[in-house]
């Protein structure tokens, strides 16, 4: 019997200070998912998102290209849009609302073109003191990848040191090449507010010891889960569903088609990817169920689910995505529920830190991703 890995210690799971490392050396640093384009799709349609504390304005311009700014007027520091107690994440796949042509602050009305530039400052007039060209939004890196908006908030420092979103993705896109995640929709997406550190449910993510004991309309339609704990899953080719179904639904069928381009073992298994930091992907032949957390506090996270089908099998008269809706939102009930299980027996006093079973390996990727940027919390 191999050896047990200790995980992260305790503190990593609930320390204000830790949560603050992540913040600052992870989520402003990384290139972090902020949801999916089409939920900006025309030009001066807008969404503001909250990345490590910071409001951020992403903005669709006028030459359709997707761009983010700071939420923070140049001259006293008003926010552009106004939150209050807007949810730090839409609970809505569409906009947040849009410009009619510039963004302009509701305090001192500075205006600004959609693509940040100083417009209007009013009744002051350029001189050797003032150029309203010294005085853009400050920018926010954006890119897409499959559909997806991830921002950087420290986009000089990430692009000298060559940090780019493709360098961050590493292999996964050859991985999903042939589903085709930049034409899919979202149909419906569901937000969960989860009490538990958003380690916790990445540990979740990555194995599938904890199935058979959480998931059993889930193994159901994949034993697989369940064999031996789940470790010898080869997520490389995907995990095989049980004889005669080929997605998740509660019936393990669909009237709705494979995605065209799918090879064999893509159109009858299941195939997932954790997206460092914050993007999880589950991948079916006809859906994309696509998981975004939002880190709030270490002990809560937001986390934003959303569903996405082909827009031909949405067009078609009497398209429905309840199947896989109902059955993924069992799923993830189950799997929020024991994540908040584990991060109530962590406060005990008798707990310093946990282990993980040789077929939770996967797993250890995520200790070291955390140590390789926050440093090592044993000492």
């Amino acid at each position: 019997m191999p050896a047990l890995e200790r995980t992260l210690p305790r503190r990593a799971y609930f320390d204000d200070d830790v949560f603050q490392r992540e913040r600052e050396r992870i989520f402003a640093r990384e290139w972090y998912c902020a949801g999916r384009a089409e939920s900006i799709p025309a030009s001066g349609d807008y969404s503001v998102v909250t990345v490590a504390g910071e409001s951020v304005l992403l903005v669709r311009g006028a030459d359709g290209v997707l761009r983010g700014f700071f939420n923070v007027c140049r001259h006293r520091g008003c926010e552009l849009v106004l939150t209050g107690a807007r949810p730090a994440v839409e609970h809505t796949a569409g906009p947040s609302g849009h410009f009619a042509g510039a963004i302009r602050c509701p305090y001192h009305s500075w205006t600004y073109a959609l693509d940040g530039a100083l417009r209007t400052a009013p009744f002051l007039e350029e001189d050797a003191e003032f150029s309203r060209s010294d005085l853009p939004l400050h920018p926010v890196g954006v890119d897409v990848w499959g559909g997806f908006v991830f921002v950087n908030l420290t986009p000089a420092q990430a692009a000298a040191e060559g940090r780019t979103l493709r360098a961050q993705l590493g292999e996964a896109p050859a991985r999903v090449a042939r589903y085709p995640l930049a034409q899919l929709r979202t149909a419906r997406r569901i937000v969960y507010e989860v009490a538990a550190n958003w380690k916790v449910m990445l540990e979740n993510y990555n194995e599938c010891y904890h199935c058979a004991g959480v998931h059993p309309e889930l193994c159901a339609i994949v034993p697989a889960f369940k064999y031996r704990g789940g470790s010898e899953l080869d997520w490389e080719s995907g995990i095989p569903h049980r004889p005669g179904a080929w997605t998740f639904t509660e019936s393990g069928t669909s009237t709705r088609a494979p995605f065209a381009g799918l090879d064999d073992d893509e159109r009858v298994r299941h195939k997932g990817e954790l997206l460092y930091p914050n993007l999880l992907l589950s991948l079916s032949a006809d859906h994309v169920a696509a998981f975004t957390l939002w880190p709030r506090h270490p002990t809560h996270t937001t986390i934003a689910c959303d569903f996405l089908f082909d827009p031909a099998e949405m067009a078609k008269p009497g398209f429905d995505a309840s199947d896989a809706v109902n059955f993924w939102d069992i799923v993830n009930r189950q799997d929020w529920t024991i994540c908040e299980g584990v991060q109530r027996g962590m406060r005990s006093r008798v707990f310093e830190r946990g282990y993980y079973a040789p077929m939770e390996r996967w797993s250890l990727d995520i200790r070291r991703y955390v140590r390789d940027r926050i440093g090592d919390l044993d000492t």
